[in-house]
């Protein structure tokens, strides 16, 4: 609660988001480099290792064992520098540590289910699909109780308040649409499973959800940090969120997160992240989305997730269709998610996760300026 600082002895710096931002960044990487070790040790001590799936790359035979469970570096990163830079009375903040703490909780359990009871299948499908739908609701009553309603300016009234159902369009001025309230709870939940479960599925090869993760957020967190300034909303004609540039800190947490886990976790990762992280990033990276009306440019901004969630989604229903039609079920690629098929075509893999970085950060330039085209 740093900021209690600039209350009671005006500290004036500690009112500027950017700076608490930058110093809640430094602290999770700080966080994440002295508990990294030691929470690695912890696992290995424990023989909580990674089990390797015998129909995948061969290469990835030798990274039997590895540390597993590596989120909870990240999300100890993420919520301790939030809760310590950032206002207490945010709203948005709060939601965000609730929600990327719930999905660490259940990544955690799966995890556990998986490496140290021995269920293959870790959390059943539908116990973890009805987390995602609770941590839906969940955002959908604080958006509709204890947040304020969007603002959109318009030069001639000055302003004019619009519904708590609205989403933003990209590349339409001020363009927006208001939604029927149960369409939106529907929106919110499909929108927190789908990152969430695309972000798990991208988790399969050293730094690449990680790394993902931090370029995603940090077009999250500069448009947070936009939404929530009256001048910077007016002159890029978007929403204003008034509170949302507090979303900055959390953005900043999270990229400082994930950097300091990528220390460990790049190309040949010391520990992994598993379902504790991956679960928890993805809600994190699709509710911001949500608090920020920005639900559609999140297909841009998460553009690779949407392609390895999409590669395993038309693998499976080609492979059910040739195995009707034909008797025989056929692929489309040698693997999915995508990222494995590059592998199997023999491509290196720091090679394959530079190369959806670079996807990324394209994606990423690309949805930012889709402001100035409005």
């Amino acid at each position: 609660m740093i900021y209690l600082l600039y209350e009671y002895f005006d500290i004036n710096i500690l009112q500027y988001v950017t700076f608490r931002a930058a110093g809640a960044a430094i602290t999770a990487l700080l966080i994440s480099f002295l508990l990294g070790p030691r929470i690695i040790r912890t696992l290995q001590n424990h023989q909580i290792g990674e089990i390797i799936r015998k129909d995948g790359p061969s290469s990835h035979y030798r990274k039997a064992g590895t540390p597993t469970m590596g989120g909870i570096i990240i999300i100890l990163s993420i919520i301790l520098p939030t809760i310590l830079w950032s206002r207490y009375d945010n709203i948005y903040t709060w939601i965000m540590v609730i929600v990327i703490l719930f999905m660490g909780v259940v990544g955690f359990i799966d995890d556990y289910l998986k490496i140290v009871k021995k269920i293959s299948k870790g959390l059943i499908a539908r116990y973890k699909l009805t987390a995602q739908i609770l941590i839906g609701l969940f955002i959908s009553y604080m958006i509709f109780y204890h947040v304020d309603n969007p603002v959109i300016i318009d030069y001639l009234s000055g302003k004019v308040t619009i519904s708590n159902t609205s989403i933003s369009i990209p590349f339409i001025m001020n363009g927006y649409i208001e939604l029927p309230q149960i369409m939106y709870v529907l929106l919110i939940i499909v929108v927190v499973t789908a990152t969430s479960n695309s972000v798990n599925l991208t988790d399969g090869l050293d730094g690449l959800a990680t790394g993902l993760s931090a370029i995603s957020i940090l077009a999250m967190g500069a448009i947070a940090y936009a939404t929530g300034r009256y001048d910077f909303s007016d002159y890029l004609n978007i929403i204003y969120i008034k509170g949302a540039d507090e979303l900055l800190i959390f953005s900043f947490a999270a990229i400082g997160a994930c950097l300091g886990f990528l220390w460990f976790n790049t190309h040949p990762a010391l520990v992994f992240m598993g379902d504790t992280g991956s679960l928890a990033l993805g809600a994190a990276l699709g509710t911001l989305a949500i608090l920020l009306r920005k639900e559609i440019l999140l297909i841009i901004v998460g553009g690779v997730f949407v392609v390895e969630s999409l590669s395993v989604i038309i693998q499976v229903l080609y492979f059910k269709y040739s195995r009707k039609k034909y008797g025989e079920g056929k692929k489309i690629f040698l693997m999915a998610p995508i990222h494995h098929h590059f592998e199997k075509k023999g491509l290196p893999e720091s090679r394959v996760v530079i190369r959806f970085w670079i996807i990324g950060i394209l994606l990423i330039l690309f949805s930012l300026t889709t402001f100035k085209l409005q």
